[in-house]
């Protein structure tokens, strides 16, 4: 695969990755859009590594409070850094269970059209516009139970259709819940750690398996890219989420949603 298109594949993936705007559904249309062959779920996954590593690096306090938690856990002691890694081990089971079954018959590959992703773009970005304008902005980490645990990790399911947004559709359960938007991002950030390391951990093993020696190395080098454009990404989102809203990247997700549908239905995409 071209080192160009590498590049641009990580752009896209550290750019999008936490913002709720869907780096999954951009991944499936930037193929489109340039006329080339699919990269495939293989280079997908393996971009998300890379932000994966990006947000353990970025919220490397938390990761070793949850460390710190584990450690607990096996001590018999559930302290709150240990409350924190069950939450987030209990949100990432659905996904996993569902997700395992998609991939094991196909679903999530016969999704990656641009009539899916037009539809999910604009309907989920609509759905994250109601959550952020209509509920409290009262709950922290310190006010988790297992009930809202639980909804955020059901919701996440969603975000194997393209277009959805991992990030999107977590922040948009957190904030319906009514926590405080740096608290719905900074959840949602924490929750993709042990999410995209299943997913990870799965595509290496076939990967090993098929022993494509040129496939990994594309993989090796558009998940460093990606690593190094995602913690740019994480530093601005934070940042900006102390002064605006989600409503800039609801827009985007109109707009682009609108026009993915346009192309779809008029060109038969």
């Amino acid at each position: 695969m071209p080192l160009e298109y590498l590049i641009l594949l990580a752009l896209i993936q550290g750019i999008t990755e936490f913002l709720p705007i869907s780096s999954s559904g951009h991944l499936v249309l930037l193929p489109r859009v340039l006329g080339t062959e699919d990269q495939g779920l293989f280079i997908d996954i393996a971009v998300h590594v890379g932000t994966l590593f990006a947000v353990m690096a970025y919220f490397h306090r938390d990761v070793l409070r949850l460390l710190l938690g584990a450690w607990n856990l096996v001590t018999g002691r559930i302290t709150a850094d240990a409350q924190l890694l069950l939450f987030l081990a209990g949100a990432t089971v659905p996904i996993v269970i569902v997700g395992g079954i998609a991939g094991a018959y196909g679903v999530v590959d016969s999704l990656r059209s641009v009539t899916v992703i037009g539809w999910t773009t604009l309907l989920f970005g609509l759905l994250l516009y109601v959550s952020d304008r209509l509920n409290m902005t009262i709950k922290r980490e310190d006010h988790l139970t297992w009930s809202d645990v639980m909804i955020i990790g059901a919701a996440q399911v969603l975000s194997i259709i393209p277009g959805t947004s991992r990030s999107g559709i977590t922040m948009t359960a957190a904030r319906f819940l009514g926590y405080e938007r740096k608290e719905a991002a900074r959840f949602s950030m924490l929750l993709s750690i042990p999410t995209i390391l299943a997913g990870g951990l799965l595509v290496t093993m076939e990967l090993m398996e098929e022993g494509n020696g040129g496939l990994i190395t594309d993989a090796v080098i558009a998940g460093v890219l990606s690593f190094a454009v995602a913690i740019l990404s994480i530093w601005g989102l934070m940042k900006l989420l102390e002064r605006l809203s989600f409503t800039p990247f609801v827009i985007y997700r109109v707009i682009l949603g609108v026009g993915l549908l346009v192309w779809a239905y008029g060109y038969g995409a």
